[in-house]
């Protein structure tokens, strides 16, 4: 599988954007955002989404994000899509002047979490690398692109046939930023088999 542009298709555009070979560049409408139930106890699910189609087990998608966020919860980053109550995402999420969220939220059957590490304001770039193997997914992040750290390894109920995967961003609050991604690629799967304990 190779990664094509024109495979790419919308759940819900953006404020503005534009697609070209080599980066695609999105304008986040204010009050978007993607989560469901867990501990905020509300349901949101209008996050602007741009993602492709594949029924291949093994593989790694990869992209490097930039990003102008000033707002309190503005955030971008990769996403796999498959209905409103079954995704996951990662993301940089900014916060204040001094900090920010590299997380990822996974979302099986209507319930969200999050795992977060802070992240010093000042940094407005991020590659990510998502792996399938399977129905177990994992989600790297990198801050040069070539030394990858392991952001979660997950499970998705709904994951085990085709999927949907790409990239998304959008301002939970009175806000809009522009993302920037580039250097997308498909590779095949970095996310090697296990080689210690033995199933069950």
């Amino acid at each position: 599988m190779n990664f094509d542009i024109k495979n790419l298709k919308w759940i819900r555009e953006p404020k503005s954007y534009s697609i070209n070979k080599d980066k695609i560049e999105i304008i986040t409408k204010p009050h978007t955002d993607l989560w469901q139930r867990t501990y905020y106890h509300f349901r949101n699910d209008n996050a602007p989404v741009l993602q492709m189609e594949t029924s291949d087990k093994y593989f790694s998608f990869i992209v490097k994000t930039e990003f102008e966020s000033k707002h309190r919860f503005d955030q971008c980053g990769i996403v796999m899509y498959l209905d409103s109550e079954n995704w996951l995402k990662a993301s940089v999420e900014y916060e204040n002047e001094d900090f920010q969220h590299l997380g990822s939220v996974v979302t099986n059957n209507g319930y969200s979490d999050w795992a977060t590490t802070s992240i010093d304001a000042s940094i407005k770039s991020m590659w990510y690398r998502f792996n399938r193997r399977e129905d177990d997914y994992c989600i790297e992040c990198s801050v040069d692109g070539i030394n990858y750290n392991q952001m979660r390894i997950c499970h998705m109920s709904k994951g085990a046939d085709a999927i949907q995967f790409g990239i998304y961003a959008c301002s939970p609050e009175d806000s809009s930023f522009k993302a920037t991604f580039t250097n997308m690629e498909i590779t095949e799967c970095k996310w090697l088999a296990h080689n210690g304990q033995t199933p069950d």
